[in-house]
């Protein structure tokens, strides 16, 4: 009876969507709702995976029963049944599930620092140390902790970094989502300043014709843009600038959204952004969606020594412990997070520093990357 009254109520609840002014919903009480029943639906459907063997299991033993004569019977004497066995199961794994999703609500500002030290043959001497802070996906439509929040933008700031670099993904549709946040991000500190380029979510969701979204697109990183030169963030949109210590130079390279997966936009172009650091001997590219790496940086452009992006939030669900990381995106990402290296060149991908759909993780912390360059 509790089953179908939950399921009922689930399917109610999806039904009303249409009628109610969701949106209008106080965002706590929306983004838990909405986020509970997904994952109900989640857990409901992988128990449902073995009910679902138990099934075919029964219709074969059902047939070979009909069919052969003395077809072997389930005997339980005094244990369970196949079938009692694979349906608790199935309640046992579509209930831990839920269990661990209910518990990744905790996680989503459990904001991690990881430091990594990357060596470069040819780097030049004058940057051996320089510290980069790498951020990505703060996805500030999602926040509902000011608080929580603060402390993950202290913590960067702990750091003392040469350069703040933020890989996309502002906001989730709207620029406005960033208003109650701008002064807060305004405060991140690095010697060199903040560096940031765009993400697939910068240029909104807009709806209607391909012309229309186009122009939808254009005027929505545009407000997003907008944003950035309140909070003081440098937004590099296919371009680059050259940093110079003791008359020694580095190039940083940012470019609009690139993905090589259908369905994200495309807007950024790295010919023109790196044509003019042909003679300075290190290069960093900011590029937001990591799949951009093997379908052009690595194959054509083999001077670009470090790429930074994000993108996949690890898809804040899996597993890392030492010798092993797992997670459902890495059947869809190659690159979906931490340090990746192809001969010379070296990819790192952050796990963001905010959340969508889902507001949790499981697995996957929050990351604030502190890379040291050797």
């Amino acid at each position: 009876m509790i089953y179908w009254t939950v399921c009922l109520l689930s399917v109610g609840f999806f039904l009303s969507l249409i009628f109610v002014g969701f949106e209008s919903w106080h965002k706590l009480l929306r983004t838990y709702l909405f986020a509970g029943i997904i994952g109900l639906f989640i857990a409901k459907f992988i128990s449902g995976l073995f009910f679902l063997v138990d099934d075919i299991r029964r219709l074969f033993q059902y047939a070979g029963s009909s069919w052969v004569p003395h077809w072997q019977k389930e005997v339980q004497n005094g244990g369970i049944s196949r079938s009692a066995f694979i349906s608790w199961m199935g309640f046992i794994t579509g209930g831990s599930l839920f269990t661990t999703l209910l518990y990744g609500f905790g996680n989503k500002y459990k904001y991690t620092l990881k430091n990594i030290r990357l060596t470069f043959d040819n780097l030049p001497k004058s940057f051996q140390g320089f510290r980069i802070i790498h951020i990505s996906d703060i996805h500030s439509g999602s926040f509902t902790d000011m608080n929580a929040v603060k402390r993950g933008i202290d913590l960067i700031n702990q750091q003392k970094a040469d350069l703040i670099l933020f890989t996309g993904d502002l906001v989730n549709q709207r620029a406005d989502e960033m208003d109650p946040f701008v002064e807060m991000f305004s405060s991140l500190r690095a010697t060199l300043g903040v560096y940031a380029t765009l993400g697939n979510h910068d240029y909104g969701f807009p709806k209607r014709g391909d012309e229309d979204i186009r122009q939808q697109h254009f005027q929505n990183a545009a407000a997003v843009e907008a944003v950035h030169q309140r909070m003081g963030w440098n937004l590099l949109r296919n371009n680059h600038i050259i940093l110079e210590k003791n008359q020694e130079k580095m190039a940083l390279i940012g470019v609009e959204n690139i993905s090589a997966k259908s369905g994200f936009p495309s807007y950024g172009n790295l010919k023109p952004a790196i044509e003019g650091t042909e003679n300075i001997p290190f290069k960093i590219l900011m590029s937001h969606d990591p799949s951009h790496w093997n379908a052009e940086i690595t194959a054509s452009y083999p001077d670009i020594d470090l790429t930074l992006s994000g993108h996949t939030h690890g898809m804040q669900f899996g597993v890392e412990i030492p010798g092993f990381r797992w997670s459902p995106v890495k059947y869809i990402y190659k690159q979906w997070a931490g340090l990746y290296a192809e001969k010379n060149q070296k990819l790192y991908v952050n796990r963001g520093f905010g959340f969508i759909g889902y507001p949790g993780r499981v697995g996957i912390l929050p990351e604030i990357t502190l890379i040291e360059l050797g």
